[in-house]
């Protein structure tokens, strides 16, 4: 059976314990892909991750691993959670259906250190049927674009999906909490 992991990335401090925004797992499109992946017979799971404005690579290896990550799953993941799955790609020998990342963050300025610091795994994409990343021309976030070319150096088989108008792909600059062209690689 199909099953799907959709990852959110960090946030501020501020953000996380503000009642004027949901929980990272149920901002901007991740509730919405969710349920539109639910609604085409995939089990799709989007889990809460420790303390996103601090993150720590075990914690969220302990939330990540309760899940059964297989060459039938689809991995997708915002921002630095992107960064952990390719992380989390790199050190364990997972072989995953589709592996899609929207706007990428590697940390190149190790401002999260160690949460990101890793060598990604050259072979990675040889474990993984499909791989996609998704990239807006108005990103906004420093250190996207230059993780965004970090993966295009690293893998020649993978698909970039150039964007306008996107932003970080949150809420506030898409101006809507939905976004069909990831719904439409995640089900091809």
């Amino acid at each position: 059976m199909k099953s799907a992991v959709i990852l959110h990335g960090c946030c501020d401090e501020a953000e996380y314990f503000s009642n004027q925004y949901p929980s990272s797992s149920n901002s901007h499109w991740i509730p919405w892909l969710q349920k539109q992946l639910l609604i085409n017979g995939i089990f799709t799971q989007t889990p809460e991750m420790p303390e996103p404005y601090k993150p720590s690579y075990e914690k969220w290896c302990q939330v990540f691993e309760k899940f059964d990550i297989n060459e039938k799953t689809i991995l997708v993941a915002h921002s630095c959670g992107a960064g952990f799955l390719l992380r989390w790609l790199s050190e364990n020998q997972a072989c995953i259906n589709k592996l899609i990342l929207v706007a990428p963050w590697l940390d190149p300025k190790k401002i999260k250190a160690p949460f990101l610091t890793f060598t990604i795994d050259p072979n990675l994409e040889k474990r993984v049927v499909e791989m996609h990343v998704f990239i807006s021309e108005d990103e906004t976030v420093d250190g996207v674009r230059e993780s965004v070319e970090t993966i295009k150096a690293m893998f020649s088989k993978t698909i970039f999906h150039q964007c306008k108008d996107k932003g970080h792909f949150s809420f506030e600059e898409m101006k809507t909490d939905i976004f069909p062209e990831l719904l439409e690689v995640v089900l091809s």
